[in-house]
């Protein structure tokens, strides 16, 4: 380890490490029923399961010898309560560790070191690559939507004391320290009921107010001072997108009226948060000639949010137009004094209108289809035998049918909602600008006709063809669809119609790329080389056609989902790739481990907007792959494709997730609006939602999405005599390090001891060791490449912090496959007893502590 890996650990420890043995120890003195006892013996038990783990004890066996060694408690009855308060004890253990790292996030990441823009400003002046800057910035930016997939447990209240309690800690304050862990030891951690849609929103939108309005209007304001003329009013450098009222695929509970809320609710949002930027403007703008504009404006403001009834009058230019004249004065006239203040705003309000973040509305094809052949069943607008023709027929249908459908007409509910939710997108741009809803997704796009159903039923809803101001973006997920992705986009480019309206829509096309289903389908490295792949590809496709890509990817959280250290991922794009944007969703427990505070989103932000600028500036005759390493990489993928797919077609292969993990209770956790399957019935893969999936793996810390396969494709590859094009290969392409790095993280989380009983079982043994193998191979493979003694050798901080969080979340994975264990046996025995019930409480429990310990997945 170099001196400067030395130093950070040193300060890492310092900040985090031990201030929360010392914060920790607050714990104890909490005046509340055996809280004191209850920490004592947490201590004990984790040393025992660390033990008993060594011994190759099974959590049963653990649990029971814990009991007996250690404590009075013989009834059932007194050790589930015990067992109840260790969870309810580590579960505050997890938020004070979350809250550390959040208040000590400038203390242990250099704002000004590499990957950031204060960085990027030294590259360029060093460079001389200013005129390159200016022309990348017309129209590169970074788009991050946020999206309410449920991969975090913490309530709302939860989230708040969060928040205070860095605060709090930033400022080592021990008396709020101590009142907010009191608080803590009283707030629930678990929800009695689901959260609505609306619910998930209203969550979000306290991030788009108290952190990315923030770091969004700080980022602006450096590059403006920075750059001053690269820095174009036109072009909004950083975009906020929004899914919660709009994402529609798969969730019954999103309707039209729905969506129309959500978007009241952003609106709403960004004009309190105006509002109060220009009270405080008051305080400081005291001059002749600008406060009776600040006293104007606030009160046009203050109209369209609180006066009951007001219609909604304010525009994004009556905002801005006050503003710059307080500009101009202030600079003609006082000196440019509290300038700054001035145009902070007027960035703010130049990347948020009236919107703050644009809601995305999408929906599955195959929903789209039933609406169309419900209509030409109920309807003389399509032929009656809609269903039976063939694409190119239905096509035809579709761009010749020239009337609107009343919603109302259709029975269905589903049918109604898809007319319902485009007229929606037309009012919200009425009311929030153009901006506010423009961007209609279509999950399992498989084909032209599946994006050109969707313009069949814009002008079906009402919209007319010169007027329709929506991006329609297909959505390519599994294997099989990025393959097929470049035949799908150029019989789109083909269609003169969709032509027509690319070229209203600044022959620009959106595409989206998920991960989540693709690492499901396909496994780690297909998934991710498919991806890349593709983009390669469509890029190609639309440069022959004279067309602009962008491409959005659907990454979640952990690597397994596309997450990780994603501005490392654009950062490894090469040159054959489009660029033009960086658009990514955050999901989940990303939004508050990554954007949870004003620095990380700061950070996390610049990271990403250095990445892609830095691929332009700077890499431009960089060659990503060689023909021969693109052949490796192809090899790679395909033998890891084999393994994968030989482990998920064994019988047992879900039966084996179901019986070993949480799986089951994740629809009854009331952590997200949005039902566990996508269908009703039977569990299988297909209808499987990757949240649950992956976070199952997770929980059984066998974290197989994130690497399976990828030990297999090299020991392939080293028979075949290609170990040394491989090291070739890892030295040369970020983008394999950074898949690789990435893999690391998913098995440095990983702890197979935990479920090493399952190695015997009849049915299972055999799956459990296949797993295990092919984890002990890939990282065997793993650290011959890096030349490290152990995972993440070289990223000591993130490995302490994973280090940490595992020893909090111990007690946890061990209670939970305890209670597993005993649900099991009363199923077996077909004993359904209200203790059952008691266990099943019990898993769910732990869930929400481990989900939120492994909050560093991203």
């Amino acid at each position: 380890m170099d001196g400067s890996s030395t130093s950070a650990l040193q300060n890492y420890d310092k900040h985090v490490g031990l201030k929360f043995q010392l914060y920790n120890s607050l714990f104890t003195s909490l005046p509340f029923h055996r809280v004191e006892k209850t920490g004592v013996l947490l201590s004990i038990f984790l040393l025992h399961c660390e033990e008993g783990f060594a011994k190759e004890q099974s959590p049963d066996e653990i649990i029971s010898t814990f009991f007996n060694q250690y404590t009075p408690y013989r009834t059932e009855q007194e050790q589930l309560d015990l067992l109840f308060r260790f969870v309810q004890y580590a579960e505050r253990q997890v938020v004070l560790f979350d809250a550390l790292e959040d208040a000590s996030f400038r203390e242990t990441h250099d704002m000004a070191g590499a990957g950031t823009l204060k960085h990027l400003q030294a590259e360029v002046e060093q460079t001389q690559t200013q005129a390159q800057l200016q022309e990348k910035l017309k129209d590169f930016s970074v788009r991050l939507v946020l999206t309410a997939h449920p991969t975090q447990f913490y309530p709302s209240e939860v989230l708040g004391i969060i928040n205070d309690l860095s605060k709090a800690l930033l400022n080592d304050n021990t008396a709020q320290v101590n009142s907010y862990l009191r608080q803590l030891g009283k707030t629930p951690f678990f929800k009695n009921e689901k959260p609505s849609p609306y619910d998930e929103a209203v969550s979000l939108i306290w991030y788009l107010e108290n952190v990315f309005y923030q770091a969004a209007g700080q980022i602006m304001s450096h590059l403006k001072s920075q750059f001053p003329e690269a820095v174009s009013e036109e072009n909004p450098l950083i975009r906020l997108g929004f899914w919660p009222g709009g994402d529609r695929d798969g969730n019954p509970f999103v309707t039209a009226s729905i969506t129309l809320r959500v978007a009241e609710a952003l609106r709403g949002a960004i004009i309190k948060s105006y509002y109060q930027d220009v009270r405080r403007l008051k305080r400081r703008l005291t001059f002749k000639g600008i406060l009776n504009e600040l006293i104007s404006l606030e009160e046009k403001l203050y109209n369209n949010l609180f006066l009951p009834g007001y219609k909604a009058d304010i525009t994004k230019e009556a905002i801005l137009a006050p503003l710059l004249r307080i500009k101009d004065i202030l600079i003609r006239e006082h000196n440019s004094l509290f300038l700054p203040l001035a145009e902070n705003l007027i960035r703010k309000v130049e990347l948020f209108g009236l919107f703050f973040a644009s809601l995305d509305v999408r929906q599955d094809s195959s929903a789209h289809t039933e609406a169309l052949e419900a209509i030409a069943a109920t309807s003389g607008a399509l032929p009656e035998n809609y269903s039976q023709l063939s694409a190119k027929e239905k096509i035809s249908a579709l761009l010749n049918a020239n009337t609107t459908v009343a919603a109302e007409s259709l029975e269905n509910e589903l049918h109604r909602d898809t007319l319902e939710s485009m007229q929606a997108m037309k009012t919200i741009q009425e009311i929030n600008g153009s901006e506010g809803c423009h961007r209609y997704i279509i999950s399992h796009s498989t084909s032209a006709l599946d994006v050109m159903e969707v313009y069949g039923l814009f002008m079906l809803s009402g919209w007319k063809p010169e007027e329709l101001s929506v991006d329609i973006v297909p959505l390519f997920e599994t294997i099989d669809d990025l393959k097929n992705a470049h035949d799908v986009m150029e019989a789109l480019y083909n269609s003169e119609v969709y032509r027509q309206h690319l070229h209203r829509r600044g022959n620009i096309q959106s595409i989206m790329l998920g991960f989540s289903d693709g690492t499901k389908d396909g496994g780690y490295l297909m998934s991710n080389w498919s991806i890349y792949k593709a983009k390669e590809e469509l890029s190609r496709l639309a440069q022959q056609y004279d067309l602009q890509v962008v491409f959005f990817d659907g990454r979640g959280g952990p690597p397994a989902r596309g997450g990780g250290r994603t501005h490392q991922f654009y950062a490894s794009m090469g040159p054959t790739i489009a660029s033009k944007e960086i658009q990514l969703t955050i999901q989940g427990q990303t939004i508050s481990s990554n954007f949870g505070t004003i620095d990380a989103a700061q950070y996390n932000m610049e990271q990403l907007m250095h990445a892609g600028i830095r691929n332009t500036l700077f890499s431009s005759k960089e060659t990503t792959f060689t023909d021969q390493e693109e052949d490796l990489m192809q090899r790679l993928a395909e033998e890891s494709y084999v393994a994968y797919n030989t482990l998920k077609n064994n019988p047992y292969f879900l039966e084996y997730l179901n019986y070993a993990s949480p799986l089951r209770y994740y629809a009854e956790a009331n952590i997200g609006s949005r039902p566990s399957k996508r269908k009703p019935g039977k569990l299988n893969l297909n209808d499987l939602r990757a949240v649950p999936y992956v976070g199952s793996w997770s929980q059984l810390k066998q974290n197989l999405p994130g690497y399976y396969g990828v030990g297999a494709a090299m020991e392939r590859m080293e028979a075949e005599g290609q170990w040394e094009a491989i090291e070739h290969l890892y030295s040369r392409s970020l983008f394999f390090r950074t898949l690789l790095g990435n893999c690391e993280m998913a098995m440095t989380k990983c702890f197979f001891p935990l479920t090493a009983f399952l190695s015997k079982h009849p049915h299972y043994g055999e799956l459990w060791n296949n797993i295990h193998e092919e984890f002990e191979r890939t990282k065997k493979y793993v650290l011959r490449l890096t030349k490290n003694a152990h995972l993440m050798e070289d990223k000591p901080v993130n490995l302490l912090s994973i280090q940490m969080r595992q020893r909090i979340e111990m007690p946890l994975l061990t209670i939970q496959q305890f209670a597993l264990t005993k649900i099991r046996e009363m199923e077996e025995q077909e004993n359904n007893t209200p203790g059952k019930s008691k266990f099943e409480k019990l898993v769910m429990r732990c869930s929400f502590g481990i989900i939120n310990a492994e909050r560093n997945s991203a």
